[in-house]
């Protein structure tokens, strides 16, 4: 070979780093590319391509949200999860709710977006409330929410976290609650009411769903089952007797993720807790208070999503560690 001759391969990368430099620095659009450097739109978009294949490209996403990105595929893969959404946590634990509600709340929209008839089932909690309010208004009248929790207290008063309805009449579907006391007095009274052609409807909704979405309680002097008076103190006294380090629709469960059979359980007429779902089950959590129960909950492999905030992440991540 002539040594002033061009090495074809060269003069092509050559040509990628041209393409690649107008494209990435001066915004220019493909067709202007290819006139630039007298070649075919097909040509400049490979061109590129190439550039980006052969390493001479390198770009860096410089965004506050990077580090959240960054810290879902680390909790994600940690605990061997299907998908992982992490908000950016701010000074005022308001924020973190919100933050995470909107998470949530895109989340919930690409389920409820398919125009085909979708089951959701739900739980409760402040934050899922929160994401509900903020999704978009839609006709979605073939759809089905259903409630996985019942929304009443033992004097009939309703829960404040019930979201179903709310998300109901946002979107327009219809609308599955569980109209009975989150706990009764008995087993017997609780094996009645779960042998009504309601509850088996709704047993069976929950059985089909799509996609699942539950808050994270937790089992402390703030417990919402208990400042909300769905249970007594006697009842939370047991709870925590028994080792209760985390609550799903009223179930709890200890550190391990193994459930809590004794106390309130056979009397709870909440839905029961699957493990290792194949279907989208995402918990949400905001507030590095629910990092414990959450780690529970993640034990006991009731989930495979999970929707946190920045400080939960970090805790999940350095125990984990």
């Amino acid at each position: 070979m002539n040594d002033l001759t061009i090495d074809p391969k060269l003069r092509r990368l050559d040509l990628a780093a041209r393409a690649a430099w107008l494209y990435y620095i001066k915004r220019r659009t493909q067709d202007e590319i290819a006139i630039e450097l007298n070649v075919s739109r097909p040509n400049a978009q490979r061109l590129v391509a190439l550039a980006l294949s052969e390493g001479l490209v390198r770009i860096r996403i410089d965004h506050p949200l990077v580090k959240s990105i960054e810290l879902g595929e680390q909790v994600r893969e940690t605990f061997g999860l299907t998908f992982c959404d992490v908000a950016p946590s701010e000074s005022r634990k308001t924020e973190n709710q919100i933050g995470v509600a909107h998470k949530a709340a895109e989340l919930l929209e690409s389920f409820l977006s398919p125009k085909v008839p979708q089951t959701l089932a739900f739980g409760t909690g402040r934050t899922l409330r929160e994401a509900v309010r903020l999704v978009s208004s839609m006709s979605r009248p073939d759809h089905k929410i259903v409630s996985t929790v019942g929304n009443l207290s033992r004097d009939g008063r309703a829960s404040p976290y019930d979201v179903v309805m709310r998300l109901s009449d946002r979107v327009g579907a219809q609308c599955y609650p569980l109209p009975l006391p989150v706990i009764v007095d008995t087993e017997e009274e609780c094996n009645i009411l779960k042998a009504q052609r309601g509850y088996r409807t709704i047993q069976a909704l929950f059985d089909q769903a799509d996609a699942l979405m539950f808050g994270v309680g937790r089992v402390d002097e703030q417990a919402p089952l208990l400042i909300d008076g769905f249970v007594t103190h006697h009842e939370w006294s047991e709870m925590v007797r028994l080792g209760a380090a985390g609550e799903l629709t009223s179930r709890s469960f200890d550190a391990s993720g193994a459930m809590i059979e004794g106390s309130i359980a056979g009397r709870l007429t909440a839905m029961e807790l699957r493990r290792r779902p194949e279907r989208p089950t995402i918990l949400v959590a905001s507030g590095a208070e629910k990092t414990e129960p959450l780690r529970a909950a993640l034990k006991g492999a009731f989930a495979n999503g999970v929707i946190i905030d920045e400080d939960i992440a970090h805790g999940l991540l350095r125990t984990a560690q």
